[in-house]
């Protein structure tokens, strides 16, 4: 079973270790070596994981004790950040439920639509959770002097009966 909890800042090292083991791992379904050399270097380290601050939700997903997964949302620029698995762990519904939790975030801070940037790779998982396309785009990566492209898609989802 998967349990969902407000990430601290003693769980940033295992966010960290698991956020570059899942881009090596299941990024490479869609990016090349290169593509994921820069898309796993993580020069900020932990500081990219802000926990409850200016808009910020961080949570981990437990499975047996242990942090399988972590997602991101930041209400106040309606955008999911991130939704990220152990490959240990991947398709056995941590992601769902992940993202279950951080929509229902969003919705509770009064949301009606979130926005995210789509890995290639997690395109047809976030279609099946009900996202749709918006629109590709190219994120410059700065990767050992030179600008390495990764493609992406930004994808939306809209709550309520209005949609």
């Amino acid at each position: 079973m998967t349990s969902v909890r407000i990430a601290t800042g003693q769980d940033t090292e295992a966010i960290l270790a698991l956020h570059t083991d899942a881009i090596r791992v299941l990024g490479a379904d869609a990016y090349n070596n290169r593509q994921i050399d820069a898309w796993a270097e993580k020069e900020d380290g932990t500081k990219a994981y802000p926990t409850t601050e200016n808009g910020h939700h961080l949570v981990v997903a437990e499975r047996d004790g242990k942090i399988a997964g972590y997602g991101h949302v930041i209400t106040n620029a309606e955008e999911i950040r991130a939704v990220y698995v152990d490959p240990d762990h991947a398709r056995c519904g941590v992601g769902s439920t992940i993202l279950a939790h951080l929509e229902g975030y969003a919705l509770g801070q009064g949301l009606d639509r979130v926005e995210l940037w789509s890995s290639l790779n997690a395109v047809p998982f976030y279609e099946r959770q009900g996202y749709r396309t918006i629109r590709d785009e190219t994120i410059q990566k700065e990767y050992e002097g030179e600008s390495v492209p990764l493609p992406v898609r930004v994808m939306e989802k809209t709550f309520g009966p209005w949609r």
